[in-house]
């Protein structure tokens, strides 16, 4: 363990910002984008069984992965950047306590979500949009999506602990691994040459997968091997400890609300025009390739997060403000490329999914719509991480609520009444551009006060 305490300090405090985080976001891109294949592989297969209703049913349990992956980075992004905060700071017992606290709390969480989702499954899908037609293939694939969340919160704990100490290779071999072995299952589960279970074959695979990622990150922190320990004696959760780590791990869950909410509205929006069904279908796909976009920037971010929060908690404010300069441009960068990617090869795209010329046409559409003015959301995105490390939490909020939020909303509700379809697609770049116009002047306000505030405060503790 000492070994692997002087590598995570060499990665964390003495190389340089830009190196170092690219070093971390590499693996941990690959592994977000990994796990991105357990909704993609889930999708393209559940194509394969030519049914319409299949991916529209499909499609409407996608806000409920999202809420649910809202829930597990409360205390999952809370709990990396306070112990990359008290890492920084030499506190590894206190590192300990906070990751061992949060997983056992993550464990109770899962276990009431599963039973809570499952007794209420039916009006929360007919809330996101499920038709009379779609609403039985759904609760086979929703079924199964709660029961994984037994297993998800907590690795998702680990797996952020695992950043917070730069372990990125333990992490990057258990999501890739469960993805792996989710492309492996999805078929044998679903045809019938296989279990013949149709669309909650494809769900039960993806569960399996998702236990098998649970068991190697918790080999990973039981058997010793890392610097963050867990066990009994570290479970120690104080009130104090809860709402540190839920202050910090609210604008990212409220990010995932957010696209939640956009998600179950569009659907709604969408639900009385005509082809609703293939409307419905193709926004599903189109949300799915959307997460591969949010993917690469949120690996590039847990790239940088760790680096910023051990120099804050190190109170080492040059290294904090390289490291934040760095991935401003990084984010930028990125999504400039995945908007021109999925602007470019938008048709093919969607036609990996479906090969119906409707679902083609409406999803083209949709997924250029969506990606049309994608810096905002790295924009966005970026400012959220840095006000969460230095716990500026309020800002971080706002930030994270903006996009797909209060400005998207609004939107949603009206341009679909008078513009039908196209109104669905006007509406989010119609809400980037508000992002653009209202709110980078004064983030970047906010963020030279805060920054100025958080010099000071290191400052004032050397």
């Amino acid at each position: 363990m000492a070994e692997q305490e002087t590598k995570s300090q060499s990665v964390l405090g003495s190389m340089k910002p830009s190196r170092a985080i690219v070093k971390l976001a590499v693996p941990a891109t690959l592994a977000l984008l990994a796990k991105a294949v357990y909704n993609i592989v889930d999708t393209a297969y559940i194509g394969m069984l030519h049914s319409d209703i299949a991916l529209t049913a499909v499609g409407v349990t996608l806000p409920l992965l999202l809420i649910m992956v809202s829930i597990e980075n409360i205390f999952a992004a809370g709990a990396a950047v306070l112990a990359g905060r008290q890492l920084g700071a030499k506190d590894e017992n206190g590192a300990s306590r906070t990751v061992t606290s949060v997983i056992g709390l993550s464990i109770l969480i899962g276990v009431v979500l599963c039973v809570g989702g499952i007794a209420i499954m039916e009006p929360l899908l007919r809330a996101f949009g499920a038709s009379d037609a779609s609403l039985p293939l759904a609760k086979d694939y929703a079924f199964w999506m709660f029961i994984a969340a037994l297993a998800n919160l907590p690795a998702q704990s680990m797996n952020c602990a695992a950043r917070a100490e730069s372990s990125v290779k333990i992490s990057s071999i258990a999501v890739i691994t469960g993805a792996l072995l989710n492309v492996a299952l999805d078929p044998v589960f679903m045809f019938d040459w296989g279990l013949g279970l149709g669309v909650q074959g494809a769900s039960l695979a993806t569960t399996v997968s998702q236990f098998v990622t649970f068991g190697i990150l918790a080999w990973f922190y039981l058997s010793g091997r890392s610097v963050i320990r867990v066990g009994l004696r570290f479970f120690r959760p104080t009130w104090d400890m809860i709402r540190t780590v839920t202050l910090i791990g609210i604008p990212t869950a409220v990010i995932q609300i957010c696209l939640s909410v956009a998600s179950s509205l569009t659907n709604i929006a969408a639900a009385p025009l005509p082809q609703a069904d293939e409307i419905i279908a193709a926004y599903g796909v189109v949300q799915r390739l959307i997460l591969i976009g949010c993917y690469v920037v949120m690996g590039f971010m847990q790239g940088y997060q760790p680096v910023a929060s051990y120099a804050f908690g190190a109170r080492d404010e040059e290294r904090f403000h390289q490291s934040v300069c760095f991935a401003l441009k990084g984010a930028l960068l990125l999504t400039v490329l995945v908007e021109a990617v999925y602007i470019a090869f938008a048709a093919p795209l969607i036609g990996l999914f479906n090969r119906n010329p409707v679902i083609i046409g409406y999803g083209r559409s949709l997924l250029i719509s969506q990606v049309a003015l994608y810096p905002a959301f790295g924009l966005c995105y970026m400012m959220t991480i840095t006000y969460q490390t230095i716990g500026a939490s309020g800002y971080g909020l706002f930030l994270s609520m903006i996009r797909q939020g209060l400005f998207y909303v609004p939107f949603i509700l009206t341009l679909p009444r008078v513009m039908g379809v196209r109104g669905i697609c006007a509406s989010q770049p119609a809400a980037d551009v508000l992002v653009c116009l209202f709110s980078i002047r004064p983030m970047k306000r906010t963020a030279s006060r805060n920054m100025a505030a958080a010099q000071d405060s290191m400052r004032s503790l050397h």
